[in-house]
């Protein structure tokens, strides 16, 4: 997972999004133009803010996929080692990944530890950087991704973490113009999303909330600096309330 560029965001994994938080932000989200409109003017999530708060790479080679001559279960075989039965469309359920490859035996060999790895790294891009809106499944193209370490060491995961999260933003955002409600329907990074309003918006984060804890300033990557707070869960009107009146000019603009 070094290798592949993927162990900054480890710690990072099991932040839970807030979807209050989110709701408002994606109210907020103009599709047009990629960004969020304030009352002070249009701001963003920037290549910069994912590398400072994330660790990814924002530069190098493009993250892309080629279907597989081979079929879904036969590539699940080589590169996991075992396939579940209901491979359909090569679709394959997170939860089969965490029960299947809940532990390395210690006398793993390198190739068994390989196939571990890989699982991981599965159920880390579909259920956290390019979560679907199932949230309980991921597709096995992103498999073959992780199928040369050194090749995935040269993905910039940055940029394609951001542009999905772009995309599922705007998705979400037409949907919620179409129904006036979100609905808990959104795929992409949510954490990366709450990560950058708590920097930017300092009123809106849960630093307050956390008694006695110390968020330490100069994290690397800078978003473990949260890991101690937990979020607020307050819904989207005390968020909206917060982004667009309660100190909506309090914007940071370098973190």
């Amino acid at each position: 997972l070094v290798d592949a560029g993927l162990s900054s965001v480890l710690p990072l994994a099991p932040l839970i999004g807030d979807p209050g938080l989110i709701t408002a932000l994606v109210e907020r989200w103009r599709p047009e133009t990629s960004t969020f409109h304030m009352p002070f003017g249009e701001v963003t999530i920037t290549l910069e803010d994912v590398a400072t708060l994330t660790g990814l790479a924002i530069d190098g080679d493009a993250v892309i996929v080629d279907i597989p001559d081979e079929d879904w279960s036969a590539m699940c075989l080589r590169l996991l080692g075992q396939a579940p039965t209901d491979l359909g469309g090569g679709v394959i359920r997170i939860t089969w990944l965490r029960e299947t490859f809940d532990e390395l035996p210690l006398s793993a060999s390198p190739e068994t530890t390989e196939q571990f790895a890989r699982a991981y790294a599965l159920s880390l891009m579909g259920g956290v950087l390019f979560s679907d809106r199932s949230g309980g499944s991921v597709h096995l193209q992103y498999l073959l991704l992780v199928e040369d370490w050194r090749r995935a060491g040269r993905f910039a995961w940055g940029a394609a973490v951001l542009s999905y999260l772009y995309r599922e933003m705007g998705r979400s955002a037409l949907q919620m113009t179409a129904s006036s409600s979100l609905g808990g329907d959104f795929g992409g990074w949510a954490a990366l999303l709450m990560l950058w309003t708590w920097e930017r918006f300092p009123h809106t984060s849960p630093l307050h909330a956390v008694t006695g804890a110390q968020i330490t300033q100069d994290a690397v990557p800078r978003g473990i600096r949260w890991l101690p707070a937990q979020t607020r869960q307050h819904g989207d009107q005390f968020y909206l309330y917060k982004l667009w009146f309660d100190e909506c000019t309090t914007f940071v603009v370098s973190i």
